[in-house]
């Protein structure tokens, strides 16, 4: 199981940065079928994510209770990752920059307190599960945040999808 358990924390990367790189493509795909691309994203990305935790489930060994600093880690990547989807909504949380839509520059906490919050906090909460699972399925899922911490910081704006009407 553990090779099929790394490329299933690993899943969601690729599709991450072929969005960043082909905004456009993905615009037009989606205006095919009529939608909107930050929610198909959005559905792609819930399902990718059903399978990373199904991938981590599978070589975790749960018991109970967890030690005292999964409580404080995990609430506070979570707070961070509710915190960033309250401000940014589903458009700025996926994509929507990216994909032609004006998304408002937010500056209210965690944005200018912490460098990309919704990375840090799912890091964070991963970080809280290190006494269920096995170091290299999160040091593996981490660094695919990294990746993509790294990948996003360089955004050219002449590389984005053509505004949406």
């Amino acid at each position: 199981m553990g090779i099929i358990a790394g490329i299933g924390v690993l899943l969601p990367f690729p599709f991450y940065y072929y969005l960043w790189n082909n905004p456009q493509k993905w615009v037009d795909l989606c205006a095919k079928s009529g939608k909107d691309p930050s929610t198909v994203m959005a559905s792609v990305s819930h399902f990718l994510k059903l399978l990373q935790f199904i991938a981590l489930f599978s070589v975790s060994t749960l018991s109970w209770p967890p030690p005292l600093y999964f409580w404080p880690l995990f609430l506070f990547g979570q707070f961070l990752n509710f915190r960033v989807y309250q401000l940014l909504g589903e458009s700025g949380t996926y994509y929507g920059v990216r994909f032609g839509k004006n998304i408002p520059w937010v500056t209210e906490f965690p944005f200018g307190v912490i460098s990309d919050p919704q990375y840090v906090g799912s890091i964070t909460s991963l970080l809280a599960c290190l006494s269920w699972v096995p170091f290299i399925y999160i040091l593996l899922w981490v660094l695919g945040y990294i990746f993509m911490i790294k990948v996003e910081s360089t955004e050219d704006p002449a590389t984005r999808a053509k505004p949406i009407s």
